[in-house]
């Protein structure tokens, strides 16, 4: 459940400048960010979770470059750790944040951030009292298409965290298989499809409060 949650907060905090950055370049170079966004949907889950693992492993790029550069004697750990598995999910999911956020700030009004700057805003409080809550409604659509999908991801924990991480797919595979523990399986898939139903009524209740507010 933390590993979920810490992704999309991680999400969060990559998505949300790469979608403001797409939404203010001209509108005939948009089409070309979104594009470069959604290229990672073409190629199989399995495919890129591997391309991750040849980045972080010990012999992989990361370490390769830092040990050429002199920072680190020794290739640091991440392969089959909880870091690796939330570096993982954190950029197999990372389209589904930058996607909502920027639908949502391409319809924000300008006009707002100049209102702010008159008013003696700082920066700080422009984007905490102004663009954040009109924008909410893909925040929190962000949030819900990263954190549910995180919370049941099963492949790349598998294979960035070596089987030693024990996520809530894993768990329900397990059940299923090995375990031969259908009733437990069966359970916690329906555990994970009341909460999975309450991030989508929770996404529903406040678009439908945002509509009403105008």
């Amino acid at each position: 459940m933390w590993l979920s949650i810490v992704t999309t907060a991680l999400s969060f905090a990559l998505g949300l400048p790469t979608a403001w950055f797409i939404a203010t370049r001209p509108p005939a170079t948009r089409g070309l960010w979104l594009f470069l966004v959604t290229i990672p949907f073409w190629t199989n889950l399995l495919i890129r979770t591997f391309a991750i693992m040849e980045v972080i492993r010990n012999e992989g790029l990361l370490n390769t470059v830092l040990m050429g550069a002199g920072l680190i004697d020794a290739p640091i750990q991440i392969l089959f750790t909880d870091t690796a598995v939330l570096i993982g999910m954190a950029y197999v999911y990372l389209p589904l944040m930058v996607l909502p956020l920027y639908a949502a700030i391409e319809r924000f009004d300008m006009r707002l951030l100049e209102a702010g700057y008159d008013l003696y805003a700082s920066r700080a409080q422009v984007l905490a009292r102004v663009i954040l809550p009109v924008i909410r409604p893909g925040i929190v659509a962000g949030c819900i298409l990263v954190f549910i999908p995180s919370l049941g991801a099963y492949v790349t924990p598998r294979v960035l965290g070596g089987g030693t991480n024990m996520m809530i797919g894993n768990f329900i595979e397990l059940q299923f298989g090995q375990g031969r523990n259908w009733p437990l399986g069966a359970a916690v898939s329906v555990a994970l499809l009341i909460v999975a139903t309450a991030g989508l009524l929770t996404y529903v209740r406040v678009s439908t409060r945002e509509g009403r507010d105008g």
